[in-house]
């Protein structure tokens, strides 16, 4: 084990906790509050919005709708109605400008788990990971489509770690727990942001979905950067910082480019 790093030590000490962690902030309040809009129709009977992640309607006016699960659905052989088409219609045009990956930092509830983890392997100071390829959840992505297609049912959504967290905070957790908890100690002692930086089919759909979104991360004053390695530890996407932040010399911007940055701000 080597020294325990201490990302934000500086940012905290120069802006102080609330400006170094605003962003996070947002983030939580943004997740927990999607959560509680969900939670409050069958655990207070106060139905603002009906439905889950996977398909949703708000207000009994607003429709929207999972792409990735739609398109399961629609190659298990479903014919979709027109709410869940201009549910997903709704969606993809929000993703495609903001990013696709904005979901993986600002609405997935698996994401808690995650960073919890990353927080777990930072106290403990586990700085060794398996080295899983990125390129694996695209594989995986190709197999939750694949799978309708066979099988003729949405095989991935019995599995997905986002819907079942959905489901066990309404319903209990029961297996979800098991997921949830492997999860969590798969991120910390096997591969650090083993599961949404390396495995998630979902963001890996969702990158593609933001493949030119107009939202972009900016390395703002990257000439003053001195290599503290601070931003590299905390991004669960390390590999899209250093074009931006290191490629003046070849000309390239700083705007990191590439559709697996999840605009979280960290």
């Amino acid at each position: 084990m080597a020294i325990k790093p201490r990302p934000r030590k500086e940012a905290v000490t120069t802006k102080g906790w609330l400006r170094a962690n605003k962003w996070l902030i947002l983030r939580r309040m943004s997740q927990f509050g999607i959560l509680g809009l969900f939670l409050l129709g069958p655990l207070a009977g106060i139905w603002i919005v009906k439905g889950n992640l996977a398909y949703s309607m708000t207000l009994d006016v607003l429709p929207l709708s999972d792409p990735h699960v739609l398109l399961q659905a629609v190659l298990a052989g479903v014919e979709p109605h027109k709410e869940a088409l201009i549910g997903v219609s709704i969606v993809i045009v929000f993703y495609m400008l903001i990013g696709g990956r904005v979901f993986c930092s600002w609405v997935c509830p698996v994401n808690l788990v995650t960073d919890l983890s990353c927080c777990v392997r930072r106290m403990l100071g586990i700085r060794s990971s398996t080295q899983l390829s990125r390129s694996a959840r695209y594989w995986l992505l190709g197999v939750t489509l694949i799978l309708p297609l066979i099988t003729g049912a949405i095989v991935w959504e019995m599995f997905n770690p986002v819907s079942m967290a959905f489901r066990g905070l309404v319903f209990g957790l029961g297996m979800a727990w098991v997921i949830l908890l492997g999860i969590f100690l798969f991120d910390i002692f096997v591969a650090k942001e083993g599961w949404c930086g390396r495995l998630c089919p979902v963001g890996a759909f969702y990158s593609l979905l933001g493949w030119k979104s107009l939202v972009r991360v900016v390395a703002e004053d990257r000439e003053k950067c001195d290599d503290c390695m601070d931003c590299f530890e905390v991004c669960p996407e390390e590999q899209v910082i250093r074009p931006a932040l290191k490629g003046a010399a070849q000309g390239i911007g700083p705007v990191i480019l590439s559709s697996n940055c999840t605009n979280c701000g960290r």
